[in-house]
Formats: C-alpha cells, sequence, structure tokens
C-alpha cells in the first residue's frame, strides 16, 4: 500500500474514532501539516511520523470515557491501545507500530523516549497548542520559553 494511502486510511480511521469532534480531528489534521513540513528538514520515519501525528491524541475519548478525564497522562495511557488497533488492522509494520505507541504514551510528558520521530511530533503538537498555552505570556519571556520547548531545529 503506499504512504499516501495509509496516510489516508490513517486520517479516515482518527475520524472515525472522533466522530463529530471536528476541534480535535481538526487538531490532529494541524499537527500533521506541522509534521510533514518538520520532517523535509529533519530526518526521522515518514510512516512513523504521519500515523503518530494522526494518531497522537486518539486516547481522548477513551479517557474521557474511563476516567471523565482527558488529563495528559490519562491520554498516554489510553492512546495507545487504541492506535495500535487501528495500525494492526491497517497492516502497518510491526516496529513501527510500536514505535508510534511509544511515542503516544510519552507525547505530554516526554516519557524515556527521544526519537526523531517523537522530537518532531514533539514539536509539531506544540506548534499547534502554542498560541493557547502561552497567550499570556509577556514578550520578554517568550523566546526564552520558545527556545525551552523546541527539539529541532525545523520547529524552533
Amino acid at each position: 500500500m503506499s504512504e499516501d494511502t495509509m496516510r489516508e486510511r490513517i486520517i479516515n480511521e482518527m475520524k472515525g474514532v472522533f466522530g463529530d469532534d471536528e476541534r480535535r480531528i481538526e487538531h490532529a489534521l494541524k499537527v500533521l501539516d506541522y509534521a510533514e513540513t518538520i520532517l523535509r528538514s529533519e530526518s526521522g520515519s515518514k510512516s512513523v511520523v504521519i500515523a503518530t501525528a494522526i494518531l497522537h491524541d486518539i486516547g481522548i475519548h477513551e479517557a474521557e470515557r474511563k476516567h471523565n478525564s482527558s488529563a495528559a497522562h490519562l491520554q498516554e495511557i489510553e492512546g495507545p491501545p487504541v492506535a495500535r488497533e487501528i495500525l494492526e488492522r491497517l497492516g502497518l509494520d510491526a516496529g513501527d507500530i510500536e514505535h508510534v505507541c511509544r511515542i503516544i504514551g510519552s507525547h505530554h510528558s516526554a516519557g524515556d523516549i527521544d526519537t526523531p520521530e517523537f522530537r518532531i511530533i514533539w514539536d509539531s503538537d506544540w506548534l499547534v497548542n502554542l498560541p493557547d498555552n502561552y497567550a499570556e505570556t509577556h514578550p520578554d519571556a517568550w523566546e526564552d520559553n520558545v527556545r525551552g520547548i523546541f527539539r529541532t531545529p525545523a520547529g524552533l
């Protein structure tokens, strides 16, 4: 299956899980757009980056259902099993599935993973979330905050 076909199938799966939650669908697609842009300047597995960008928050509805919360650490717990089921059904390489699930399981906390693919997802998610997270930050502190967040030159 071509990378483009796999990309579209994963997007369709993500949309199926999120249903009418347009905000989360839009967020995932924005993260994907940044990830694909960063990937043009950084090394990393394209299939892992694309799958992870699309599915990085895939556990949020399960976290809300099970725990009545969308807290970041709960997304990291609930996301990998949902992603694994999708990716196995689509026939993604087993090693890639493991890598995607490790990233999803650490994409808010950074956990114990520091691969090129993780760094691309970390930066992509931050690029989407940055305006909301730092809306009240004084301009003098902005640069220091931003430099401390990003993990790729392209993301920065």
